[in-house]
């Protein structure tokens, strides 16, 4: 019926779909714990997609299921929580829409190496730099963008002062690599006379809690590392305070997608502040998101307070001595998340087990938005020392009761780790959803872990 004079026949079987030409033009670009790779497109119209397969050392790479890192739609793969150092091996085959594999790409090899800072201010106590202060390097330092941020590197030394900035995308950084060697100190507390030196920019007679911070930061996408930052009140050195004003804070952390990277905070009542500035929109997505990783964090009463959403990754968080005391004291509004620990360990001075996790902090409206606190902690995979209390690790704050916070744990280990319940567990589909890429990636997919952000299979093309 069809074949006519030139013999069409739309019935015959299709030729075979041959698989899409071996992808070419594959680069590796490396930077710190990342490897970036690109390649060409190629001709084909049917390539729906790539494969991307990886090696390290003597693993020979081959195009199998133990070697695959991703399937992606787009010739472009950010390969991300890389060890800096090691040498890792690429290739990529193209996929068609029949499911046809090209032969494997040639292969490209990246090792990923810390970038290092290029100053734009240095500071140096002993007059080797272009300042002497801190403070005087953020005044003087324009703000930055997200992708060129201005960088203040510190040479060693003690710096006792009081330092303030709402700079953006600002870098701070001991030039060592070891906190120790570059250290922020000052001695407010909430009772110090306000003056030219201790707190200057409060209206009060009095610092107040907010005005005693040492180091007060509260721009977008600041990144402070390797160094440490010291509120060194004492009691004993200021008796005129009393004992109800010693309130002391070390770090006020204000700003959205803040990173503090290998630091030491160190102080007494109240040392991290890990807060909000102004008014939030009333949905909660306005909440500050920061990220503290490989840091030491040490006090012994609310230590870590504030109403930001905090992860705390591989961080050392101690509490000194004292006969009781409580080391989170969240004022999470109840729309928002909270604190987030993870890998981490909880240790305490104590002999007896009587430091407390935490408890919720007073409730509050934020702005003309009338939003009873519900703070929010989650300990989570980390270490807990026999310092800490075991049979009710969460107290309560007046008018607040502990089980009014958000409280939780999930898989602890350590003497004071156990489950009972004075204990809320998160249930394993709870779990999940408690990851520093739930509390961080807000509505830009901001990930400062430079992990991948789960376990999940790859995309399939």
């Amino acid at each position: 019926y069809l074949a006519g004079s030139d013999g069409w026949n739309p019935v015959a079987p299709l030729a075979e779909d041959a698989a899409p030409a071996a992808v070419a033009g594959l680069v590796a670009t490396s930077a710190e714990k990342q490897v970036g790779l690109s390649w060409s497109t190629g001709a084909e119209s049917d390539v729906v997609g790539y494969r991307v397969y990886r090696a390290t050392g003597s693993d020979a790479l081959v195009a199998d299921a133990a070697h695959l890192v991703a399937e992606v739609a787009k010739p472009v793969h950010l390969d991300r929580g890389l060890v800096n150092g090691t040498a890792y091996r690429y290739l990529v085959v193209a996929v068609d829409r029949a499911g046809n594999a090209s032969a494997p790409s040639a292969v490209v090899t990246g090792t990923p190496a810390v970038t290092p800072l290029v100053a734009d201010i240095t500071v140096a106590a002993d007059g080797s730099g272009d300042v002497t202060t801190l403070q005087a390097a953020l005044a003087a330092i324009p703000a930055g963008t997200a992708a060129a941020k201005k960088v203040i590197l510190v040479e060693p030394g003690t710096y006792r002062e009081v330092v303030s900035s709402s700079k953006a995308n600002i870098v701070i950084a001991g030039t060592t690599g070891d906190p120790r060697d570059v250290v922020i100190t000052y001695d407010n507390a909430n009772g110090t006379a306000k003056g030219a030196t201790t707190c200057p920019a409060v209206v009060a007679a009095t610092c107040g809690t907010a005005g005693s911070a040492t180091a007060t930061l509260s721009g977008s996408g600041v990144e402070v590392r390797d160094l440490t930052i010291e509120n060194s009140f004492s009691s004993a050195a200021h008796p005129e305070i009393g004992p109800n004003n010693t309130q002391a804070v070390a770090l006020r952390a204000l700003g959205d997608r803040q990173t503090y990277r290998h630091v030491r905070l160190l102080g007494a009542q109240d040392t991290l502040n890990a807060d909000a500035s102004g008014n939030i929109t009333a949905d909660g997505t306005g909440y500050p998101r920061q990220y503290y990783v490989d840091s030491y964090i040490a006090g012994n009463v609310d230590f870590v307070f504030g109403r930001a959403a905090a992860v705390f990754d591989r961080v050392t968080i101690h509490a000194t001595t004292r006969n009781g005391g409580t080391v989170f004291a969240p004022s999470t509004a109840s729309k928002s998340r909270g604190y987030l620990v993870v890998d981490s360990r909880i240790t305490a001075d104590n002999d007896a087990p009587t430091m407390a996790l935490g408890r919720p902090w007073r409730g509050w409206g934020d702005g003309t938005q009338a939003d009873t606190s519900r703070g929010q902690a989650v300990i989570r995979d980390s270490w807990l020392d026999g310092g800490i209390a075991v049979a009710q690790p969460w107290t309560d704050f007046a008018p607040n009761v502990w089980t009014d916070g958000r409280l939780a744990e999930h898989r602890n280990t350590g003497p004071a780790a156990t489950v009972n319940d004075k204990r809320p567990q998160l249930s394993a589909s709870d779990a999940l959803t408690q990851t520093p890429a739930a509390y961080l990636g807000g509505t830009d997919g901001w990930d400062p872990t430079g992990a991948p952000a789960t376990d999940a299979a790859p995309v399939a093309p």
